[in-house]
């Protein structure tokens, strides 16, 4: 099925000069890592401090937009670099959980959010990645199954927190979007834990 992490090597290609750069520079890996955490923790602060103030959403899809380029970099310094380390690994699985984790919960707490379905979309988030590390130990493959991986989340969060900015969802459209989102996220959850046994 078709997911936004596709569109993957395209953008490792864009980011390759990049890449070297930083690699000339002296950056590591891990430290790219690290601060896609503290990003990802001032964008969630921000929206839950201001109630989900116009500019705190605004800049959400800015935000998630650099993280997920952050998380490529890291990556590929750590591939294409040398760079590669069992504690690298660790910290680059359990950031991405904990950075979807503070971006996206603190939407339960703003008007017109349906907080009972998003609290259930992050817990669904961190069983598909989890799903996804576990499919590793058993069949040696890291599993990035779609339709609702890393990527796509942050797509669908980046367009809701727009949509909010702007005054555009009522609560009834906000809890059908989420209801299909989660939909979505039991889809993949399925197809990584089934393609994870094989």
């Amino acid at each position: 099925m078709l997911t936004i992490y596709q569109l993957k090597p395209k953008f490792q290609n864009l980011l390759r000069p990049l890449v070297q750069s930083m690699a000339n520079l002296g950056i590591s890996a891990n430290q790219v890592t690290w601060f896609a955490l503290f990003l990802s923790a001032f964008l969630g602060a921000a929206i839950y401090v201001t109630n989900g103030a116009f500019w705190a959403l605004m800049l959400l899809p800015v935000g998630l937009f650099i993280r997920m380029a952050l998380n490529a970099i890291d990556g590929m310094l750590a591939r294409e670099h040398k760079m590669q380390s069992k504690k690298g690994s660790m910290l680059n699985e359990m950031t991405d959980v904990f950075s979807d984790t503070v971006i996206y919960l603190p939407f339960a707490w703003l008007p017109n959010a349906p907080s009972k379905l998003i609290i259930v979309f992050v817990i669904l988030s961190i069983l598909v990645e989890m799903s996804g590390v576990v499919a590793q130990t058993i069949s040696q493959t890291r599993r990035y199954d779609g339709p609702m991986g890393k990527s796509d989340r942050s797509f669908i969060m980046g367009l809701f927190s727009m949509l909010l900015a702007y005054e555009m969802l009522t609560e009834t459209l906000a809890t059908y979007y989420f209801i299909v989102a989660l939909i979505l996220s039991l889809c993949t959850l399925y197809k990584r834990m089934s393609k994870g046994i094989k």
